[in-house]
C-alpha cells in the first residue's frame, strides 16, 4: 500500500482586517453607552458596571494583535456589535461553502489536480451555518467533483480529525484521492459585548489534497508517517446553541455563544497536550529534537509557548513553532493549518513536522509528516 501524502494546501483570508485598537474602540463606547444606560441599578448594585478593555490587554493575554473577518462594520459599531449580513435562503449560497471553494481551488492548484481527480470531499469545521443539505455537497457540486461528500467537525480539532479521516478513508481504498475543506466563519459566533472574549475569534478557510504518493504529482507534497487522535470529555469550552432553542422560553442571552473557562483549560488540557505530542513521537521511534517545526493549534500564544517550552526543554527558536495567530487571531480548528500552509515551503526531502490541533472536547488530533 502506497504512502499517503498532503500533496497541496489552501488558504482563503477574507477581505476585512480588524485591529485590537479599532475592536477596542468599539467595545469600550458599547460599555460607555451601556453604563450610563443602566447608571441607577449600577448604583443601586442591581446590575454590574461593565468595566473597558484595552489592547494591551488582549495582546498580553492572548498574542492577538488583529483578526480577519467576511463582514467589518457591525463588528466596530457600538450600536450593533455583530456582524451584518443576510441570511442564506434557499438557491443561495452560505458564506462558509464561497470560503472554502476559495480554499479548495488554492490546494487543488498546489496539488495539481483537477475535479475529476478526486472522488471524496470532506467539509470539517467548529463552526456550522447549515445541518443539511451538507456543506461538503454543494462545495462538491460547485466545484465538479463526482463521487462522495459529508461535514464533520470535532470543535477546535476540527481541521486535523478531517485530514486523519481523509487519511484513513485512502488507507482503507474507499477513495483515491481526498480534497479536505475546513472553512471558520467564526465571527457570528462570538459574542462582542464581552470583554473576556470578544477578541478572540477570527474568519478563515484552509484546505487540502489528500492522496497516494504513488499518484502524486506535486513538489509541495509531505508524507504522512503517523496519525493520532484523542478526546476527554470537558465542557470548559461551549456553545449550548441548539436547533431546538425556538422550543424554549426565556433562554440565557449569551446562549449561542462561544463560552469558556480559560484557567481550567489551560491547566487541564496542555498537560495531555504534551504527553500525547510525546507518546506521538515515541511511537514513531522521534524525539521532539528530531523534528524541524511544530505547527500548532493557534488559540492562545500563552498556551503553544508552554507547550512547546515543555517539549524541547527550552525557548523556540526561529519558526519551529511559528505563531500566525497574532495576524488571524485564533480561528477554531483552522490555526494548525494556517501555520503549516504559510511555513512549509523550506523543507528538504526527509526532514519531520509535525501538525497538532487541541482545544474543546477536549480533543487532539495530530498528524507526524515528512518532506517527500
Amino acid at each position: 500500500m502506497s504512502d499517503i501524502v498532503i500533496s497541496g494546501t489552501g488558504l482563503f483570508t477574507p477581505p476585512h482586517q480588524i485591529t485590537n485598537d479599532e475592536l477596542v474602540a468599539a467595545y469600550n463606547a458599547y460599555v460607555e453607552r451601556h453604563n450610563e444606560e443602566y447608571a441607577e441599578q449600577i448604583a443601586a448594585g442591581e446590575r454590574e458596571a461593565l468595566s473597558p478593555s484595552s489592547s494591551e490587554f488582549i495582546e498580553k493575554a492572548s498574542g492577538i494583535k488583529a483578526r480577519y473577518a467576511m463582514y467589518k462594520d457591525g463588528i466596530i459599531d457600538p450600536a450593533v456589535m455583530h456582524p451584518v449580513f443576510d441570511a442564506t435562503r434557499e438557491g443561495q449560497t452560505p458564506e462558509m461553502v464561497t470560503m472554502g471553494i476559495a480554499a479548495a481551488k488554492e490546494a487543488m492548484q498546489q496539488a495539481n489536480k483537477k475535479p475529476e481527480d478526486i472522488d471524496l470531499v470532506i467539509v470539517s469545521s467548529t463552526f456550522r451555518q447549515r445541518d443539511y443539505p451538507g456543506m461538503a455537497v454543494e462545495i462538491q457540486r460547485d466545484l465538479g467533483i463526482k463521487g462522495a461528500a459529508y461535514d464533520m467537525g470535532i470543535a477546535c480539532s476540527s481541521a486535523t480529525f478531517g485530514m486523519i479521516n481523509a487519511y484513513a478513508a485512502l488507507k482503507a481504498g474507499i477513495a483515491r484521492c481526498v480534497l479536505f475543506v475546513n472553512p471558520e466563519f467564526t465571527t457570528p459566533g462570538l459574542n462582542f459585548k464581552s470583554r473576556d472574549s470578544h477578541f478572540i475569534f477570527g474568519d478563515v478557510a484552509t484546505a487540502a489534497v489528500l492522496e497516494p504518493e504513488d499518484s502524486c504529482n506535486s513538489e509541495h507534497a509531505f508524507r504522512i508517517r503517523h496519525t493520532k487522535q484523542f478526546t476527554q470529555f470537558s465542557d470548559n469550552i461551549r456553545s449550548d446553541a441548539s436547533y431546538a432553542d425556538y422550543c424554549f422560553e426565556d433562554l440565557p442571552e449569551d446562549r449561542p455563544f462561544f463560552k469558556q473557562e480559560g484557567r481550567k483549560v489551560f491547566k487541564e488540557l496542555l498537560p495531555l497536550v504534551t504527553q500525547f505530542i510525546t507518546e506521538q513521537l515515541a511511537e514513531s521511534q522521534l524525539e521532539p529534537q528530531d523534528l524541524k517545526r511544530m505547527w500548532l493549534h493557534q488559540a492562545n500564544i500563552n498556551m503553544n509557548n508552554f507547550a512547546v517550552k515543555k517539549l524541547l526543554g527550552r525557548e523556540p527558536e526561529g519558526n519551529e513553532a511559528p505563531i500566525v495567530l497574532d495576524e488571524f487571531a485564533n480561528t477554531a480548528s483552522s490555526g494548525s493549518v494556517i501555520a503549516f500552509h504559510r511555513f512549509k515551503d523550506d523543507f528538504a526531502a526527509g526532514e519531520s513536522g509535525l501538525i497538532c490541533s487541541f482545544g474543546a472536547g477536549y480533543s487532539i488530533g495530530s498528524l507526524l509528516v515528512e518532506k517527500v
